[in-house]
């Protein structure tokens, strides 16, 4: 009989550190998103990865799941909705792809529920602006004014 190369009944095993975190609100970006099919092949979504960027948390990742292509017109509302808020929360209205939301600190209101096998994991439910954050659409520069000569008519500089 060939001998076991390692008993991990004498080992304790690491903690994964994918317990849920806290209910509450969190400054997230999103870094990732992928657009990827249901599981019936009926229609598609937009997986968001979204990481904690302050906090005890920071670097957590949470995933947030838009089914925009849907035969329930209702699940393709409410993913619509969730994109506007998430839009509205970035400053990014009318983004031209779906990287135009990434890296813009936002606020995301976490909560844990139940999956289908009872174990706990976090969703988000609502996004916001976060306080004091600057609109990410691009501002126009100003225009340049051309140097004035100085008062003993030297160059300006």
């Amino acid at each position: 009989m060939e001998e076991c190369f390692f008993d991990a009944t004498t080992v304790d095993p690491l903690d994964s550190g994918f317990s849920p975190i806290p209910d509450g609100d969190y400054e997230v970006a999103i870094v990732k998103s992928q657009n990827k099919p249901t599981k019936s092949g009926t229609g598609s979504y937009l997986e968001l990865q979204c990481q904690v960027v302050s906090g005890e948390y920071a670097k957590r990742v949470l995933w947030a799941r838009l089914n925009l292509k849907n035969p329930s017109t209702a699940a393709v509302e409410m993913a619509k909705r969730e994109l506007s808020s998430i839009c509205h929360a970035t400053g990014v209205l009318r983004p031209k792809c779906k990287e135009d939301l990434h890296n813009i600190p936002i606020i995301a209101h976490v909560v844990q529920v139940a999956d289908n096998r009872g174990e706990m994991k976090n969703e988000i439910k609502g996004w916001k602006a976060k306080e004091n954050a600057a609109p990410a659409q691009a501002q126009p520069a100003p225009e340049a004014t051309p140097p004035q000569p100085t008062s003993a008519g030297g160059r300006p500089w």
